[in-house]
């Protein structure tokens, strides 16, 4: 009955897989119309499918105007592709750390990953720095951090995967406590609203060149977990039984925790920190999927795409002014998750 029960599983998760797809692609599409600057759908598939042809020699069509051109080209595009690519990102990573951590309760945050960023961040702010410098230095503590615990988890005694987690809560208190004396320091004017502002996540001003410095580590961190998604159901296992079967968990383990913690720093160094995505969409994605991971983790990255790219429509949208995303993220998850802690299985 095993096989069966496996085969039907596989089976629902394509179908969801299928049907995520098709919304995601609604939505893309759809997202391009949605704005302060009014843009039909139409004009939308036209100037997408210009640029598209414009590969090939083929000249614009001339019944969009420039400005419709401007806008859906260089102000949302990227924008759009940086929500998908956020938002799979830290679902991916979500879904890869309850899987490592055996934890359901593990979030892309659990490493300190999320807490270097912010300390990186701060710190670029407050030495003025543009952009791209805190950009780069998000990126940089972020991994500095996840490093740094996984030396400490490594060199304790006891449970492995306990002393990382445990790790993982000191040095994020410690970058905390940095980041909040650098808020103490730095100037109430300037530089303290914009640290204030990126810590709670947005995508406003998001660039090409910020969408292009994320795509390389989001793919470096993606790959090895796509390659190896089905050693990771292994996890899972008890230690020992995993070694009779022949996996090398430690670097396995290794493997896969640098992979997720890549796309959690790209991730948070372009959007500053959006929460809950990491942590909610994999239990959705579980339950349509199942647990296995060859199924659970291509879902969890469409939904994630999908629920951050709707949300991001509906910061820019909802209000005359733009409301951060990590707001709404807290909003939307924080209840739904408590509502998946309270509910029954038998639905009663």
């Amino acid at each position: 009955m095993q096989p069966s029960l496996e085969t039907s599983e596989r089976r629902r998760a394509r179908r969801a897989l299928w049907v995520l797809s098709a919304l995601l692609v609604a939505a893309f599409v759809v997202s391009f119309a949605l704005g302060r600057y009014a843009v039909s759908v139409k004009e939308v598939l036209t100037v997408l499918g210009d640029s598209f042809l414009s590969l090939f020699g083929k000249e614009p069509s001339p019944v969009v105007e420039a400005n419709v051109r401007t806008v859906v080209m260089n102000i949302r595009l990227p924008r759009i592709l940086t929500a998908c690519a956020v938002g799979a990102a830290l679902s991916a990573a979500g879904a890869t750390f309850q899987s490592v951590f055996r934890n359901p309760m593990a979030s892309p945050d659990i490493l300190g990953a999320s807490g270097g960023a912010c300390f990186g961040a701060a710190l670029a702010i407050l030495l003025n720095m543009p952009k791209a410098g805190v950009t780069g230095f998000a990126f940089v503590a972020s991994l500095a951090s996840v490093a740094l615990v996984y030396l400490i988890g490594t060199a304790a005694r006891g449970n492995r995967l306990l002393t990382i987690i445990l790790a993982g809560i000191m040095v994020n208190s410690l970058f905390s406590a940095g980041t909040s004396y650098i808020k103490l320091v730095a100037d109430p004017n300037n530089q303290l609203p914009a640290i204030t502002y990126w810590m709670m996540g947005s995508l406003s001003g998001v660039r090409k060149s910020d969408l292009l410095f994320a795509l390389l580590p989001m793919a470096l961190g993606l790959i090895p977990l796509v390659l190896l998604m089905w050693r990771v159901n292994y996890l899972t296992l008890p230690e020992d039984e995993a070694r009779t079967m022949g996996i090398r968990t430690e670097r396995l383990r290794l493997v896969t925790v640098l992979s997720a913690t890549l796309l959690i720093a790209a991730s948070v160094s372009v959007s500053g920190m959006i929460g809950w995505v990491g942590l909610v969409v994999p239990h959705l994605s579980r339950k349509l999927a199942g647990n296995d991971f060859r199924g659970l983790l291509p879902v969890s990255c469409v939904f994630g795409a999908l629920f951050l790219l709707i949300t991001d429509d509906i910061s820019r949208n909802l209000l005359t002014t733009e409301i951060p995303i990590g707001i709404l993220t807290a909003f939307i998850g924080a209840p739904f998750f408590l509502y998946l802690m309270t509910r029954k299985e038998d639905g009663r």
